[in-house]
């Protein structure tokens, strides 16, 4: 697939981003604020160079507590600085405080009497320099920022969603249609996509049927392949018995990939018209996050102008709530290109996707510009669940949300 910008007319900055720049900040804008008392620490913290799922890991091995035990609100990669809260249950103040762990700042500890669970959050404050911008590249940035305000932004998953090689929707599909082999194959990956030499010759191993040396061979950040593979030594056709090795989590992101590809590929569609609603969507209220069936279309249209409401694209499950119209037979031909039915989100062992609406689009808050020399700041505030990929591509016309192949 091709790149799709909602701004396509305007020209991109012609800079370059450093993802590890030190002044690409990630700040998340937290539902409340803990009260000060009760069982629970909201520590903050700020990391670099880690993901969300790590930074759990030290803390627990640091703090002696479970990871199940632990709370957090949103899931960060490992790209620039990320400040985010998590939730420890029975920890002093002081304890929390006094850590000292790779990758990680204690920034604040204060109690509260709830655990944080997933979404307890309302958006993320996003700030990133744009480097050696071309002139005229802020002139077009401010261009750019005001259709994404006026119109809002596209809400794409963007490729970020689709692991390393790029293939972790391919993974879900196959899961979900319980193919056991081509998900152990998927999850192998493709020799040719990866540059890790050790890791490029465990893969062709494992593809010469070489199953032991594949596991001697992955490197040590490989454990669920190296673990799938090493199932595989004693009992050479038992996939599925091989693929239970893979964490519960794990599996579920495979899954929620294919929802956030599927959903992706819609988005695409409608991007020209992704402003307007249309009879039979299912229209999503930004002031309260509900959904509706549009009746009227023309009815409707001032409100999805002042970006009051937004038509909605599907995270498929099998207890969707479905749109009417073309907009159903759209989304039904999707399903059927790719050999699909809602009823096949209904996977036993707790994989079962019920599904959800989410809005094809989503405001652009508090957008500000600063010139530094030939460089760009830029700030901007999301809701919750959205990328900052999408507005940098946007701005800067780069691949950063392309689609990876259906294939």
């Amino acid at each position: 697939m091709t790149n799709r910008y909602l701004t396509a007319q305007l020209p991109g900055t012609g800079g370059l981003f450093k993802e590890a720049d030190e002044d690409f900040l990630v700040a998340e804008i937290p539902a409340y604020l803990p009260c000060g008392e009760g069982e629970h620490l909201y520590v903050e913290i700020e990391k670099r160079g880690i993901t969300t799922p790590e930074a759990l890991r030290r803390l627990s091995r640091a703090l002696e507590i479970p990871e199940r035990d632990i709370g957090y609100a949103g899931m960060k990669d490992s790209r620039g600085v990320t400040r985010q809260s998590f939730s420890l249950p029975r920890i002093r103040p002081e304890a929390a405080l006094g850590l000292e762990l790779p990758g990680i700042r204690i920034l604040s500890a204060l109690r509260h009497k709830n655990k944080l669970k997933l979404g307890h959050l309302r958006g993320n404050r996003f700030k990133v320099r744009l480097r050696d911008v071309e002139e005229g590249g802020g002139e077009h940035a401010l261009a750019v920022l005001r259709v994404l305000e006026e119109r809002g932004v596209p809400n794409y998953f963007g490729s970020q969603r689709y692991g390393g090689q790029g293939n972790s929707h391919l993974i879900g599909r196959a899961l979900l249609q319980q193919e056991f082999k081509e998900v152990v194959d998927r999850l192998m990956g493709d020799p040719a996509a990866i540059t890790d030499q050790r890791w490029q010759e465990a893969v062709a191993a494992y593809r010469r049927g070489e199953y032991q040396e594949s596991a001697r061979l992955f490197p040590g950040f490989c454990r669920t392949e190296r673990d799938v593979v090493q199932r595989l030594v004693s009992r050479p056709d038992s996939f599925e018995q091989a693929f239970n090795a893979v964490n519960p989590r794990l599996k579920k992101l495979y899954l929620s990939a294919l929802q956030s590809w599927l959903f992706d590929r819609l988005l695409d569609e409608r991007l020209p018209a992704f402003d307007r609603v249309e009879e039979g969507d299912l229209a999503f209220r930004h002031d309260n996050g509900a959904c509706f069936l549009v009746t009227d279309a023309a009815a409707e249209a001032d409100r999805a102008s002042r970006l009051e409401i937004s038509p909605t694209g599907p995270l498929f499950g099998c207890k969707m709530t479905l749109p009417a119209g073309e907009v159903l037979l759209r989304e039904e031909r999707l399903l059927a290109d790719e050999g699909l039915t809602l009823e096949r989100f209904d996977l036993p062992g707790g994989l079962r996707m019920e599904g959800e609406r989410r809005p094809f689009r989503i405001p652009l808050g508090e957008p500000e510009l600063e010139k530094e020399g030939s460089d760009l700041l830029l700030s901007f505030s999301l809701p919750k669940g959205s990328y900052a990929t999408t507005v940098l591509g946007e701005v800067m016309k780069t691949p950063a949300r392309s689609l990876p192949s259906p294939t």
